[in-house]
């Protein structure tokens, strides 16, 4: 028996925690990822919602005997649509669906282009989870557009 030389698996005492440790902090950033990207989707598609609830109140301004009515229709038989009034109505209706108690900082912006009102709504998201050196908060955003058609 030779005494100084220890047995071979004794030199590989403690990997199995490496590796058990590797894999648990891998296991973490992909639960990471996955919460948060399903708290940014979630986000959007409600974001969605409201940017087309809110371009249908914009572009249905006028149906109620708003300022939208200025040009009669275009050559596609839209209404020609007034951008003062059809922000007006975006943001009453922003209001009345409490859009701003829901989503704080909420931020939108109203356009006319080619008779379609256009509304783009962004609001911060607070990230579920964050990793080491990621952005604690991101900013979701998405657009709506309606138009009045009578052609």
């Amino acid at each position: 028996m030779r005494r100084g030389r220890r047995p071979r698996w004794r030199d590989q005492r403690g990997q199995t925690t490496v590796l058990i440790v590797g894999f648990a902090g891998v296991l973490f950033l992909l639960v990471a990822v996955v919460v948060d990207a399903s708290a940014a989707y979630l986000q959007r598609q409600g974001l969605a919602t409201i940017a087309d609830g809110a371009a249908l109140a914009g572009a249905d301004a006028g149906a109620t005997g708003g300022e939208v009515y200025t040009g009669g229709l275009d050559a596609g038989g839209r209404v020609e649509q007034s951008e003062r009034a059809a922000a007006a109505a975006v943001d009453a209706y922003l209001g009345s669906i409490d859009a701003y108690g829901r989503y704080p900082g909420l931020a939108y912006e109203t356009r006319v282009v080619d008779g379609s009102v256009e509304v783009r709504i962004a609001a911060p998201l607070d990230l579920p989870l964050t990793l080491p050196g990621g952005p604690g908060e991101a900013e979701v955003a998405a657009t709506g557009t309606a138009a009045l058609q009578l052609g």
